[in-house]
């Protein structure tokens, strides 16, 4: 393997990270559903202060083509350019506490060396705990707290805090793989992959931003500022509600999700929120046909519904 440091350069500004830091990690290119990650990105990035630690090199990790940058064009020229980003900063919470945060985009190559550059950072920065986000879609009700399934070595998070705990099979992402290196070396980490209501999967959802922030702050007691995140929020399920009360089919098939959900919650821990009473996951078709269609009569007929 080439060396994991070729693949970041280090910013020439004099950066003083202390050590025993939490390392905070969220990048995109994988579900993302409720857009729970890139919200968080971007919701940190624009309230708190920060400060560019490194930048990993996107002609090493991006497939340019699978996911183009941005180019603007200003009436005969070209006016700017606007590269992907994948960026360690050092930030501080709404109480002044710094922490490290990973954000951008998810590499497409070289998966191993980019996990070798970031066990190298947590051991050049002396990272207490690592913590990381994603968001799936799953049959859910959005009138019920989003779930997070919680995986990593703190078993104290994963007793108290993963609502769905399966034997299964997954598609893999960077953080998976990071998440499974951290832990061969004993090193805290946590992972939190939260379970969004499959027919918001892609919308904005700001509770979805929320949940997410809300279990960083569990793993690592930073605070974050999320009123505005819960305003939208609130703003954004009445306007779903009001959607719900009109439509008898959707309001049939989300009270069949609030059944299953505090079924599992109430009777039996044992069993996922997401099966029926013999353990089968329903299927896309059995549980979104209503919806489905009636979203897609929404998009056809309302230009101004959230779920465009």
């Amino acid at each position: 393997m080439r060396d994991p440091g070729g693949l970041y350069d280090i910013s020439t500004d004099v950066i003083e990270v202390p050590s025993g830091l939490h390392l905070v990690a969220g990048l995109t290119g994988f579900a993302d559903a409720g857009s729970a990650v890139s919200q968080v990105s971007e919701y940190l990035l624009d309230t708190l202060e920060h400060s560019t630690v490194l930048t990993f090199d996107n002609d090493e990790l991006l497939d340019y083509r699978a996911r183009r940058p941005t180019m603007y064009f200003d009436q005969d020229h070209l006016s700017d350019y606007q590269p992907a980003a994948l960026k360690l900063y050092l930030a501080r919470d709404e109480l002044g506490q710094q922490f490290l945060l990973l954000t951008g985009y998810e590499p497409d190559f070289q998966w191993e060396r980019f996990t070798a550059a970031v066990l190298d950072i947590v051991q050049r920065y002396g990272v207490s705990t690592t913590t990381w986000i994603n968001s799936i879609p799953m049959p859910v009700p959005h009138t019920r707290s989003i779930g997070v399934t919680v995986s990593g070595n703190r078993s104290e998070l994963t007793d108290a805090m993963s609502v769905w705990k399966p034997r299964t099979q997954v598609p893999a992402t960077a953080l998976h793989l990071i998440e499974f290196r951290l832990r061969e070396l004993a090193h805290p980490t946590t992972g939190f992959v939260l379970l969004i209501p499959h027919y918001l999967a892609d919308t904005e959802f700001p509770l979805a931003a929320v949940a997410a922030l809300e279990s960083v702050s569990a793993a690592t007691g930073l605070i974050f500022p999320t009123d505005r995140l819960r305003e939208e929020g609130r703003d954004f399920l009445a306007k779903i509600d009001a959607q719900v009360e009109n439509n008898q089919e959707l309001a049939k098939l989300v009270g069949t999700l609030e059944e299953r959900h505090d079924s599992y919650m109430q009777d039996n821990p044992l069993r996922s929120p997401l099966t029926d009473v013999d353990g089968e996951l329903p299927t896309a078709d059995e549980i979104a046909a209503e919806l489905q269609n009636f979203l897609a009569a929404r998009r056809n007929g309302d230009d101004d519904t959230p779920l465009q």
